[in-house]
């Protein structure tokens, strides 16, 4: 099967060709920069999403795509971009997915199209109102949307997969990663906040400061420390093969994701043993992230079978930081 995987730098993205590539598929990539990689059965289309010129040309031969390429800001000056690659990009690729006669289109969506932030109910399953609240999740909404449009007019079968939070093992104690830097580590924290604008929020951590590097323990205005799902990256590959391959999933909405979620304050004094580092904690102002989203539809009809816990990415994290230590 040739497929043609958006976001193929990302790094979902690069652990799908990887994976597809070794079960003897052939992989298009297309980003908005080089991969860089070089292996048999794989070429790839350099260029934007919204640039119809290149997406022909990365549809060319395609039986199938994962959509998986997006763009994630919450900076106010990166809206037009993001709804340009985000939803323009999305009509662009459906179209030109339906006139290449592409059988089936897995879309990856966001959990925050319910949003998670915010839920009505707990855990929250595919039936949970689409309420988007932040501007990323409005333009995964839309891009949902669109892909329902095809499959009404019966351009190709259609996934739709509403992604968990997704790392690399490896990321969970790194104070330089994107994510786990500021999620887990005070002064990575302060910095994103900072950047984001948010003065007072960093202020107010900074408060915290013990003088030395730490982790933060952050919990709500009324003291709920955070609950959320972290989904291992071999996990979501694993939903997505179910999702490309499986003759029940066509025309469905699945949660991709981690089965239980993970409560911050275990996770943190599990991290601390392991870095040396203290724990500060920190009431931020707001409800704050406590959420639990179900998987149940995707293990039940799809077979899909989460192995990477929250305590096994935890082992090789610290794997992975006793490396970087020893450089």
């Amino acid at each position: 099967m040739k497929v043609l995987i958006t976001g193929a730098a990302g790094r979902i993205g690069s652990c799908a060709t990887d994976r597809l590539l070794a079960r003897g598929d052939t992989v298009r990539g297309m980003d908005r920069r080089a991969t860089g990689r070089s292996a048999a059965g794989y070429d790839e289309v350099v260029g934007s999403f919204d640039d119809a010129g290149a997406v022909a040309r990365a549809m060319e031969g395609v039986e199938a795509v994962l959509h998986l390429g997006a763009f994630m800001s919450w900076a106010a000056k990166d809206r037009p971009a993001m709804f340009a690659a985000n939803v323009e990009g999305t009509r662009v690729l459906l179209d030109a997915a339906a006139q290449a006669g592409v059988k089936r289109f897995v879309f990856a969506s966001s959990g925050e199209v319910y949003p998670e932030n915010a839920p009505q109910f707990l855990p929250v399953t595919e039936d949970h109102p689409l309420l988007a609240n932040s501007p990323y999740g409005l333009t995964k909404l839309l891009g949902e949307e669109m892909v329902r449009f095809h499959q009404r007019a019966g351009s190709f079968e259609a996934v739709i997969l509403r992604f968990s939070h997704t790392q690399n093992a490896e990321e969970l104690l790194d104070e330089d990663s994107f994510f786990s830097g500021p999620r887990f580590f005070l002064r990575p924290r302060v910095a994103q906040q900072r950047g984001f604008g948010n003065e007072a929020v960093a202020r107010l951590l900074e408060a915290a400061d013990p003088g030395a590097p730490a982790h933060i323990l952050a919990r709500n205005e009324a003291g709920r420390a955070f609950r959320m799902h972290i989904t291992d990256t071999r996990d979501m590959i694993q939903g997505l093969e179910l999702a490309l391959d499986r003759p029940e999933a066509a025309g469905g909405v699945f949660n991709l994701g981690a089965t239980e979620p993970v409560d911050f304050p275990a996770l943190l004094e599990k991290m601390s043993a392991i870095t040396g580092y203290p724990v500060v904690t920190v009431d931020l102002p707001g409800a704050g992230v406590y959420y639990e989203t179900s998987n149940a539809k995707m293990r039940t009809e799809l077979g899909f079978r989460p192995e990477w816990t929250i305590g096994r990415m935890l082992v090789e994290a610290a794997e992975a930081r006793a490396a970087r230590m020893r450089k």
